[in-house]
């Protein structure tokens, strides 16, 4: 636990609850003072954030693959070459 530190956070709450409940982002200090960016502005790069995360943690068909399939797949080509080998 720290004590005596003040920070500014977002909380982005997910409207698919499939991945993350709620992402929070801790903002740098002065990060809104030196650039000249609005609060508007951090909050919605949060958001954006928070959604290219979403997308990208859908997997692909592939991923949902069991090990043991990947195993079984190998296997199968691995016999299906020495096979063909045979005859070449």
């Amino acid at each position: 636990m720290i004590k005596g530190v003040s920070r500014r956070v977002i909380v982005v709450r997910s409207p698919d609850r499939r991945f993350f409940e709620e992402a929070i982002f801790i903002v740098k200090e002065g990060a809104m003072n030196a650039s000249g960016v609005t609060a508007d502005q951090v909050v919605e790069e949060a958001r954006r954030v928070a959604d290219d995360f979403a997308r990208k943690g859908r997997s692909k068909w592939y991923h949902r693959i069991p090990a043991p399939g990947y195993v079984a797949l190998g296997a199968t080509l691995s016999t299906a070459l020495w096979w063909l080998g045979q005859f070449l």
